[in-house]
């Protein structure tokens, strides 16, 4: 895989007990891949989000802003796509939305579909619940 591209899988709803997890995730992950330029949200598990969630979303796509990282998402489910569509955060999203995993990871690391990639992408399976 490339070293260009951080894949992150969320295996929950994101609510207010694990939003800053996440957030504190991305940043300690991002830190780790100097040469990193994308980092995609897979969001297959994720049914619901709330207010805090959303903030932390935010953050996370400022602090990646900043240091020249785009924030993209796979496989959105409706209602959260719902929800996202109704604040600023898709207007402000540095990447795109893709419907599948593989799709975000063909379109912004061609090399993985060509063989001639190197390095693995970090994939964090489950994020912890905090209840």
């Amino acid at each position: 895989m490339s070293p260009a591209l951080l894949s992150l899988r969320v295996d929950e709803s994101l609510y207010f007990a694990n939003a800053r997890s996440l957030e504190d995730r991305v940043n300690d992950a991002a830190a780790a891949q100097p040469a990193l330029r994308h980092v995609v949200l897979q969001c297959s598990a994720i049914n619901n989000i709330d207010a805090s969630a959303l903030e932390s979303l935010e953050t996370i796509e400022h602090r990646l802003r900043d240091a020249g990282i785009a924030l993209h998402l796979s496989e959105v489910k409706g209602p959260v796509m719902d929800r996202l569509r109704t604040t600023e955060f898709l207007r402000h999203l540095s990447g795109q939305v893709f419907l599948t995993h593989f799709q975000a990871v063909a379109a912004l690391t061609p090399d993985v579909l060509n063989g001639t990639a190197t390095a693995t992408p970090t994939t964090l399976d489950r994020e912890p619940s905090h209840a």
